[in-house]
């Protein structure tokens, strides 16, 4: 038993109790500060594990390195098993989580975020669709026969964590309707890299299977619109889903959006019903308080607690719950471990220059540089142009263009898209890479310099 248990009186304030630096994280932030302080957070981390996978793979020590990342695990039930090195785990399985996260930020910005108002969305959207075009086009360019065209759809990729927390070095700099501007952009690019993962770099398919996956995400929408709110049967069908698309060719991870879109977006209680509810509970609470009795002896106090609870969860969306409760995981767990283990890149500087110029390699860093600061700031400056779209509160068109330098960021989707698309040709996978890390480090320095540099100058930006 600690100290602090052991004083019930320590506290500033009569009748609450503070663990003792409970008070350091009491900070209460809006729901979109809380987003953009764990991106934030995410971003540097990321960098971090990225970083010490690249320098275990060129030490002493990369033979352990490679030796763990490909380490073979399998399930065993009966005469069934699936193995898989501890890398595809991770990329096919762990990753799902990702994309759970990726549908349901997805979902709830076209529902009631940014994409919900088509005025405010048609910037964002036609910016994201020019910065998955022109980047494609420009390896496409490089590299227009053979197996390496497979690689089109890698610099597509915006990498959000990373994005953000480049930008939000600079948040005292710029209006905050550029960083919406930036999400917004950043979840529309995931959905189109979603697509491409599904239309593009799906295996052979097998019917059987994909009839099962058919059957159990319809199951999932009969969960939805009978109004089941408890998140297990989502994850258990979940899980099946997935094992379904393994099997059907389709990559798996894609079980995590389709999963996040069953889940409900509507609360059990409108606001009204919900103070109500609240008032009348709270007349039993204090019915049933007794001075002097602690609630772990008090049965009816802590019926009445517990009924708030569960009253306090019906009143918000199963969608919301779920994108708080999965987003630290999923960012400070899913995407670190997934850096280190695929960014352990083997670099000889003999031959780092014969790498560089690889058209791979740049297809990719002129595809992530060039092709979205040319396809997101080419195709905003088309759509103020025409009228069908509007800059951002306090923002002006320097600061949409040095957003385009920094969705040249391109990591983690980058990579995801890299293993899939140079599974079986390894070379290639390599210089995919090392065009990722070095777009990247270009884009982040690029985009950073830049909006530092605008901010000195813009008018709008004196708050």
């Amino acid at each position: 038993m600690s100290k602090q248990d052991k004083v019930p009186g320590h506290t500033a304030k009569k009748g609450v109790f503070h663990a003792p630096w409970e008070k350091s994280f009491n900070k209460i932030l809006t729901p979109f500060e809380e987003f953009i302080h764990r991106q934030t957070t995410s971003g540097l981390l990321l960098m971090g594990m990225a970083i010490l996978a690249l320098v275990l793979a060129n030490s002493g020590l990369s033979g352990l390195y490679q030796q763990w990342v490909h380490l073979p695990i399998g399930i065993n039930v009966g005469g069934w098993v699936l193995e898989k090195t501890l890398q595809h785990w991770v990329n096919d399985g762990l990753m799902t989580l990702f994309f759970f996260v990726v549908g349901l930020e997805l979902k709830r910005e076209i529902l009631v975020g940014e994409l919900a108002i088509p005025r405010q969305a048609a910037l964002p959207v036609i910016a994201a669709i020019g910065g998955m075009v022109v980047p494609a086009l420009i390896y496409f360019s490089f590299n227009h026969g053979g197996d390496a065209a497979r690689g089109w759809g890698i610099p597509m990729a915006t990498d959000i964590a990373f994005a953000i927390g480049a930008l939000v070095l600079l948040a005292r700099r710029v209006p905050r309707a550029l960083i919406t501007f930036l999400v917004a952009l950043a979840i529309v690019d995931d959905l189109g890299a979603v697509i491409i993962i599904a239309l593009f770099y799906t295996e052979q398919l097998v019917w059987e299977a994909l009839l099962i996956a058919a059957i159990i995400l319809g199951v999932l929408l009969v969960f939805n619109r009978a109004g089941v709110r408890q998140p297990l049967p989502y994850f258990l069908l979940g899980v099946l889903l997935w094992f379904a698309l393994l099997e059907s060719g389709v990559h798996a991870t894609l079980a995590g959006v389709l999963t996040a879109f069953m889940i409900p977006a509507r609360p059990k209680y409108d606001p009204v019903r919900f103070s109500e509810h609240m008032k009348s509970l709270m007349v039993r609470f204090d019915a049933s308080h007794q001075p002097g009795k602690s609630i772990m002896t008090n049965d009816d106090l802590r019926t009445v607690v517990h009924t708030l609870e569960n009253s306090v969860h019906k009143v918000e969306t199963p969608l919301q719950r779920l994108e708080r409760g999965m987003h630290m995981p999923v960012a400070f767990l899913v995407i670190p471990v997934f850096a280190f283990i695929n960014a352990g890149i083997p670099m000889e500087l003999a031959s780092l220059g014969d790498t560089l110029t690889h058209p791979v390699t740049m297809g990719v860093v002129f595809g992530l540089v060039l092709g979205k600061f040319i396809g997101i700031a080419g195709a905003s400056w088309l759509a103020l142009r025409l009228g069908i779209a509007q800059l951002p509160a306090q923002t002006c068109f320097s600061q949409i263009a040095g957003v385009a330098l920094l969705a040249g960021i391109g990591f983690t989707m980058a990579i995801f898209i890299a293993e899939l698309g140079f599974a079986n040709q390894p070379e290639y996978l390599l210089m995919a890479k090392t065009g990722v890390l070095f777009a990247s480090l270009l884009a982040g320095i690029g985009g950073f310099t830049w909006l530092w540099w605008v901010s000195e100058h813009s008018p709008t930006n004196k708050n």
